[in-house]
């Protein structure tokens, strides 16, 4: 397996596996491949470096992978809250209420999204309606101070 830096027309990284360099052309000439934070097929090879292990992993480096890791998160996160924001609507906390309503058949369809507690979570996925949660972004160190003051 062949571990590849990609990047999108947006500029969006993230990476892929492949079983050959072969494959990875063989599924960018078909458009299988696609951005996991645009879902464009626009996608390429970014630069990479070879990774080289010596012994284990400075302190620095592994904090500089989750800060990296924690911001792509937030991109994708914060892009998925947008669009649920933007074309979903919010019903607040009759969300249980509302979602049953539409899994029964008592309304007609629409993409809701609203409040709901962990037992009521529960409670609708036992009776069979589909939920998910809309991803939060991850604060930052300064934004966790700016809420405690």
């Amino acid at each position: 397996m062949i571990k590849y830096s990609l990047r999108c027309a947006q500029d969006h990284r993230f990476e892929g596996w492949f079983s050959s360099s072969a494959d990875f052309d063989r599924q960018k000439d078909e458009a299988m491949l696609e951005c996991p934070a645009c879902g464009t097929s626009d996608v390429s090879k970014a630069l990479m470096a070879p990774a080289i292990v010596k012994g284990g992993v400075s302190a620095s480096k592994a904090k500089n992978a989750i800060e990296a890791i924690s911001q792509e998160w937030n991109e994708v996160a914060r892009r998925a809250k947008d669009y649920v924001e933007k074309n979903f609507e919010n019903v607040g906390k009759r969300f249980p209420e509302e979602a049953r309503r539409i899994h029964y058949g008592e309304t007609d369809p629409k993409p809701i999204f609203g409040e709901a507690t962990p037992k009521e979570v529960k409670e609708l996925k036992d009776e069979g309606v589909q939920v998910a949660p809309v991803p939060q972004p991850i604060p930052d160190a300064g934004e966790t101070k700016k809420k405690l003051n």
